[in-house]
């Protein structure tokens, strides 16, 4: 895995691009806010590199992309307007996207502004609704804790999900109550434990550490900003692209009610469920994840 700082509106952007120029171009947007798109293509570039032209990114500002200074302007449209533009860039008339968590909730919004740059969106695993989301991962989170022998937790776990917090406040409290679970937090987000991701062959420690304290100041920005916190639910009535949502039957980040509005509400959409994952089927069902993103990318 490689890739090159392209820049894009006066950033350097961590690009990679896998796969030859005559296979059908795919976007690949990242979750987190902040999280880096090095799991996506550890697990999928060889294995989507054969079908498609994979584009992946550290979305501006993430891990190996240049830093945004904390009094830079920085918001949630400037990560749409970053994808046209590396559209532009690389000279693609019309691309696919892959949004994973957070970068379904970015797909979204970026297909709803430019529909006409993009054919087919996969969700893998969204949140459209951050409120949604954050009550249940907090449920979950709070299941694991009795599981783990915290009871006292576990009730304010229950407690939390039914509160009336801002959005705001719901997250980072979801954030210091998954922190309680220590070790065991990935629980939360992964069920199948068989393909874990190389990290350290390809960069030290403490290039980690610089690349997250990068994400951080990403993060807090955005937060800041908080347009994250609206919800993107009403806008999926609004797409007339080919969308697939692809979610693991044991994730808790896409709640059921995302599934019944993207349901009732999808002009042409579908929904595919992964028996054996969590929150990110590109590696824990990653030969499954190729093919049903290959088949619903090619589909006529």
């Amino acid at each position: 895995m490689s890739g090159e700082l392209i820049e894009i509106r006066g950033k350097k952007l961590y690009v990679e691009c896998i796969g030859s120029l005559d296979k059908p171009p795919v976007l690949y947007l990242h979750g987190g806010p902040g999280e880096s798109c090095h799991d996506f293509s550890y697990h999928q570039s060889k294995r989507l590199g054969e079908h498609v032209r994979l584009i992946a990114i550290d979305q501006r500002g993430v891990c190996r992309s240049e830093i945004i200074h904390e009094n830079e302007e920085f918001g949630l449209n400037d990560l749409v307007e970053d994808c046209e533009a590396l559209r532009e860039s690389l000279n693609i008339e019309k691309w696919s996207v892959i949004g994973h968590s957070f970068g379904g909730f970015l797909s979204l919004l970026y297909v709803s502004k430019y529909p006409e740059s993009i054919d087919k969106v996969i969700f893998e695993g969204p949140t459209f609704d951050f409120e949604l989301t954050s009550r249940s991962l907090i449920r979950k989170t709070a299941r694991l804790l009795k599981k783990h022998g915290k009871p006292e937790l576990h009730l304010k776990g229950l407690i939390l999900a039914e509160s009336d917090l801002s959005i705001r406040e719901l997250t980072e409290k979801y954030m210091e109550l998954s922190d309680e679970l220590g070790e065991n937090r990935m629980e939360i987000y992964r069920h199948n434990h068989n393909n874990p991701t190389d990290y350290y062959s390809f960069y030290s420690e403490k290039e980690w550490d610089e690349f997250y304290d990068r994400s951080e100041i990403h993060y807090n920005l955005l937060r800041e900003e908080g347009e994250i916190f609206k919800s993107l639910l009403p806008k999926i009535k609004e797409v007339t692209n080919p969308m697939l949502l692809a979610v693991g039957k044991y994730d808790a980040a896409t709640c059921d009610k995302h599934f019944e509005i993207f349901r009732e509400d999808a002009i042409d959409g579908e929904v595919y469920i992964f028996e054996n994952s969590g929150h990110t089927p590109h590696y824990e069902e990653a030969d499954l994840f190729k093919d049903i993103a290959v088949g619903f990318l090619n589909r006529n």
